[in-house]
This record gives C-alpha cells, sequence and structure tokens, in this order.
C-alpha cells in the first residue's frame, strides 16, 4: 500500500462512515458503526494506521494527517447523531423519569503508548516463561550502584546522571536510575533458578530534548540457572525481537560493550526496520538500530547476594520503551510521549 492508496482507502472509508452514522436509527446500531468504522481492528483507518510504519519517512507525516482527519470527522459525526439520538429518547419518555440517563457522560479514553508498548513486552516475556517484578523508584545506593558492581568512583555516581534525594555519610537515597535493582531485590529473596523482567520508571538528571528525559521507562530482564551461556541470552534476544517486530527478516547484530553489571557484555542492535538495513535516515545510514545493552551476570554480583557463582550461571538485558516505540512508530522526538497532546495520543 502507497501513501496515495492510504489517504484514497481513508477518504472512501470517511464517505461510507458519515453516510451511516447519519442513517443510524438507535444508540446501538451507532455503538456498532462506532467499533466497525472507528474501535475496530479491521477498519481502515487501523489498517492504515498499522501500515504508516512502512512507508518512506517523508510521506509518514502525510499518511498520519489523514488518519487524524479521519478520526476527527468520524468522531464529531458519532458525537453529532449520538446527541441527536439522545435527545429524541428524552422527549420520548413524555415527563417521566428516566434512570438509565445517568450523569454527564465522559469521553473514552485507552492506554498510553508507553503502556501498550510495556504490556505487549510483558506478553512476550511472559510467553518464555519469565515473570513480572517489581520495586521501588526511591532506591538506597547499596540496591542501585553497589550491589550491580559499581564502585563509589564510578561516572554513573556523578551528580550530572543521578538525582539524589538525600546524601549523608551512613545513607544515600536517590531516584533509581535503572530497574536493575528490581533483579537484585529479586535475587536476594528468592533462590534460583529466577527468571523474570523488571519494567518501570527510571530518572537521569538529563535536559530534556528530542532524544533524552529525566524520566522514562525502561524493561530489564534477568535470568540465573545452571549452565546459563552466551548462546542462551542471544537465543533469547532473537526470540524476542522476532516477537517484538513480527517480521522474521529482522536481524540482530551484538558487539562488545562494557557494563559493570555483565562480563562478558554487548550492545545489541537491529536491522532498520524502515530500509531492511540497506541505510536511510532512521538509522542514519548504518542500517542498525541500537535498542539496548546485555551481557552476562557478574559473578561479583551474584556472590553479591549470596548465590554461588561455580554452581549458578546468570544473564541479563535492558531495553528503553521510548526507544522501542520510537523505532517501531517514526517517532522523532522523547517529548511527545509526555506533552498530554491528545492529537498524538489519538493516533496510537
Amino acid at each position: 500500500m502507497t501513501v496515495d492508496d492510504a489517504v484514497a482507502r481513508l477518504d472512501g472509508a470517511r464517505t461510507d462512515a458519515l453516510a451511516a452514522i447519519g442513517n443510524a436509527s438507535g444508540l446501538d446500531e451507532l455503538d456498532a458503526l462506532e467499533r466497525e468504522h472507528l474501535k475496530g481492528r479491521g477498519s481502515a483507518v487501523s489498517e492504515v494506521n498499522e501500515q504508516i510504519k512502512s512507508f518512506a519517512p517523508e510521506d509518514r507525516p502525510r499518511a498520519g494527517q489523514a488518519v487524524g482527519a479521519y478520526r476527527a470527522a468520524v468522531g464529531e459525526a458519532l458525537t453529532a447523531r449520538r446527541a441527536e439520538l439522545e435527545a429524541a429518547a428524552a422527549a420520548d419518555t413524555r415527563g417521566r423519569l428516566d434512570l438509565t440517563l445517568g450523569t454527564h457522560g465522559r469521553g473514552r479514553g485507552h492506554m498510553h503508548l508507553i503502556t501498550q508498548i510495556r504490556r505487549e513486552l510483558e506478553d512476550i516475556f511472559l510467553g518464555l516463561g519469565y515473570r513480572v517484578a517489581e520495586g521501588p523508584e526511591v532506591e538506597d545506593d547499596w540496591h542501585n550502584f553497589e550491589a550491580l558492581n559499581i564502585p563509589p568512583a564510578h561516572p554513573a555516581r556523578s551528580m550530572q546522571d543521578t538525582i539524589y534525594v538525600a546524601l549523608g555519610a551512613d545513607e544515600q537515597t536517590l531516584l533509581r536510575t535503572h530497574t536493575s535493582p528490581v533483579q537484585i531485590r529479586t535475587m536476594e529473596t528468592q533462590p534460583p533458578p529466577i527468571y523474570v523482567v523488571a519494567p518501570g520508571r527510571v530518572y537521569r538528571n538529563e535536559t530534556l530534548d528530542a532524544r533524552h528525559s529525566p524520566a522514562f521507562h525502561q524493561l530489564e530482564g534477568l535470568a540465573v540457572d545452571r549452565g546459563l551461556t552466551m548462546a542462551d541470552l542471544f537465543g533469547t534476544i532473537e526470540a524476542f525481537v522476532r516477537r517484538l517486530f513480527d517480521d522474521e527478516s529482522v536481524r540482530t547484530r551484538f558487539r562488545s560493550d562494557f557494563f559493570p553489571y555483565t562480563e562478558p557484555s554487548a550492545e545489541l542492535a537491529v536491522s532498520c526496520v524502515f530500509c531492511g538495513g540497506s541505510g536511510c535516515r532512521v538509522c542514519s545510514h548504518t542500517g542498525w538500530i541500537e535498542l539496548g545493552g546485555c551481557g552476562m551476570v557478574d559473578p561479583n554480583v551474584l556472590q553479591g547476594v549470596g548465590i554461588d557463582p561455580e554452581e549458578w550461571q546468570g544473564f541479563a538485558f535492558g531495553f528503553g520503551l521510548e526507544r522501542i516505540a520510537m523505532i517501531r512508530y517514526g517517532i522523532d522526538e522523547i517529548r511527545t510521549f509526555f506533552d498530554n497532546d491528545v492529537r498524538f495520543l489519538e493516533q496510537y
């Protein structure tokens, strides 16, 4: 489907939808038309919205505007016709008390795009045998840094990166900089084998711009079992990527990297889903998009929580939820997730 086909499809579907809505004779029929033309997964607007990510970057704004115009026109027609039918039904009561009228209606919403991505990732890993773990957003220094093999002099402790709530000689309290502390708390309270993912909000002392935010979301995973190797980690990531992008042609690349928590460590990248790896503006003409980091859990970390690294091995990985949403839907600015612009939110 080209962008011209998508616009033409929406124009035709809008004409049909407005005609059907204008002829609706009852509220039940109107609700059915709303599901058919606006909310249903098989509707024209849903199909075009799914296709936007496959369009060339310069065509996506036009397609997005057509989707927004369709939703606005059909939504306004539904609201107007519903008001007419409700007024007619109220007049027909001839003075009788109608207990079904209720209070002033409120518009129905849906989950935020980041929540949708989080739920989708959780479902993928639940299908792989993991469970979801959660922990506090206000953390102590031990769980956020020291237990993760990050000594006091590590750059990650810089005030430029970390938002401290309290600083003292005996205790330091901070807003967690990653969801890795949830993994530490899990290992402290649960004996191996362990297979968990830890989604949640994290905080960094960064200036808000197109690519950075002082508050964002991560999903990190941890597996601790006997005989785990890098091959198990790579296989898990491969399965996850294929489920996430629903495309068997998407390739993964692992390059050596350094993280205090893991050794050896690797940077995970996926072949660009927009150009197929041939190079485009989205992937800076490299053919690859960085997705996150991963590696084998450092034996010092296991030892620090009372797990024998001679008997048990582990691997860990982490992804930014906003980054995954930006890659999948071609969103240029992380700020749009937090602006609360209904026009943006309604598209997803």
